[in-house]
């Protein structure tokens, strides 16, 4: 396999209320829910940079397509990164965040490997953590 990770999606419980959060909280561009007129096709892509997508499809449509069960869909397992290039852009993105209807679970703070940065869950539980690195160099 070769290492091409194009498309992040997080099973959502309220696509409508996902949307909200992402793109209207968060800032995300999007061109909104597509695929509806698809029997579970109903979704939203985000693009976060030049190759990876973040989509939001709901947890039934996933699991259908899938072919697993929809409790056997954990949230939380996984943190999603998002860094950025200092320490205020860490605070502000994760007062967003917040403001969006984000639970902070770790307020941003100093870290031990010389970074800050903190974790936030959307609406959905899925875990973000925000951070900045002193050792990468960000392309706007």
């Amino acid at each position: 396999m070769k290492p091409r990770i194009s498309v992040l999606t997080l099973a959502v419980g309220d696509l409508e209320r996902a949307l909200r959060f992402y793109r209207d909280g968060l800032g995300l561009a999007t061109d909104g829910i597509v695929g509806t007129e698809f029997p579970h096709g109903a979704v939203a892509f985000f693009r976060l940079n030049d190759h990876l997508m973040l989509a939001l499809y709901p947890t039934d449509s996933l699991a259908q397509e899938a072919q697993i069960d929809p409790g056997d869909m954990a949230t939380g397992a996984v943190a999603v990164g998002h860094n950025v290039a200092s320490k205020d852009e860490v605070d502000a993105v994760m007062a967003e965040a917040e403001a969006a209807g984000a639970r902070i679970t770790d307020p941003a703070r100093t870290r031990f490997w010389g970074g800050y940065g903190g974790h936030f869950r959307d609406p959905d539980g899925h875990l973000w953590e925000v951070a900045w690195n002193p050792a990468f160099d960000l392309a706007d």
